[in-house]
């Protein structure tokens, strides 16, 4: 069979006739003349080499080929308006709005790594970052009121769907001087009693630490609450006191400020974060893109391949 440009007028003059019961009707409703319109269903039925009208005295008939074809024909034309209404924001210059769950880590030490070059490529898409401990994060999923989230690997997520994106191993930072200042691996527990610097209340990974210290029944006493790690490092290096922070911040930081990094003994501070969702496959097209592009830059993300003090 020779291959024939499919013409969508056609198929819906095609819907038309059918659904008027008239070939003349048809042609009407399709705001062409009755010749054009049979000389076109006569190319159709001359392409697939069969009849798909009976004429009769009061109007046109389908025959079984015809309904075969009038099937496919709606069910492509749907198809066709579907995608319309697919491209529509793309053709008319509006954007694309995704909401992005993460940790504090992620949203200050990796994110920024690779948004920039996404938004660059992409510049249809509008990012929300919307900063929550990983708990928070995943009952939002699981009630259907988030789409993604980069949450910690140290909590309960089996009823979502859950992709690796890099480990984010959490570190004990204090002055160069410090009597700590030999350990290279040190239990939460052996710190309680040193005063702290900690972010501020509202930060995620700071309610993540303060619950670790009350399952130790302590509490973590701090001398000052800053909103960034960069001002923490500073102020530790300066004497004030110690804190945690992701290995990462630590790394960086630790090139500008002179403290000593201590690795932390127990599973919840050998994190690692992940990309959840209820169903990556389910997710919209646009998210679907983002977390492709995510999970492809995860080398980047390497913390052995970063430079250190």
């Amino acid at each position: 069979m020779i291959r024939m440009r499919l013409d969508f007028f056609d198929l819906q003059l095609f819907i038309n006739i059918v659904d008027t019961g008239s070939l003349t009707k048809g042609a009407e409703r399709s705001s062409i003349s009755l010749q054009a319109a049979s000389e076109r269903i006569k190319k159709l039925e001359q392409h697939y080499t069969t009849r798909l009208f009976t004429r009769h005295a009061s109007g046109v008939k389908l025959t079984i080929a015809g309904q075969t074809f009038a099937e496919q024909a709606l069910r492509l034309i749907q198809q066709a308006k579907q995608l319309e209404q697919a491209m529509s924001p793309y053709t008319q210059g509006l954007s694309n709005h995704m909401t992005l769950w993460c940790n504090s880590s992620a949203q200050s030490e990796y994110l920024p790594l690779l948004l920039p070059q996404y938004l660059v490529e992409n510049p249809q898409i509008q990012i929300d970052l919307r900063e929550a401990e990983s708990n928070e994060i995943i009952q939002t999923i699981e009630k259907g009121n988030a789409k993604l989230g980069l949450i910690s690997s140290f909590f309960n997520h089996h009823q979502l769907q859950t992709l690796e994106f890099s480990d984010d191993p959490l570190v004990l930072i204090c002055p160069a001087n410090h009597e700590l200042g030999q350990q290279q691996q040190l239990k939460l527990i052996d710190a309680m009693h040193y005063p702290f610097v900690g972010l501020m209340q509202y930060h995620s990974l700071q309610q993540s630490i303060e619950n670790q210290a009350k399952l130790l029944n302590c509490a973590i006493q701090y001398r000052l609450r800053l909103p960034n790690f960069a001002a923490i490092a500073q102020v530790v290096a300066n004497g004030v006191g110690i804190a945690i922070m992701p290995k990462r911040a630590a790394i960086r930081l630790n090139q500008h400020y002179p403290f000593h990094q201590i690795e932390l003994v127990g599973e919840w501070a050998k994190r690692q974060l992940q990309l959840a969702a209820q169903n990556f496959d389910e997710l919209p097209t646009a998210y679907q893109h983002f977390v492709q592009f995510l999970i492809s830059q995860k080398t980047k993300l390497i913390l052995d391949e970063m430079p250190q003090p």
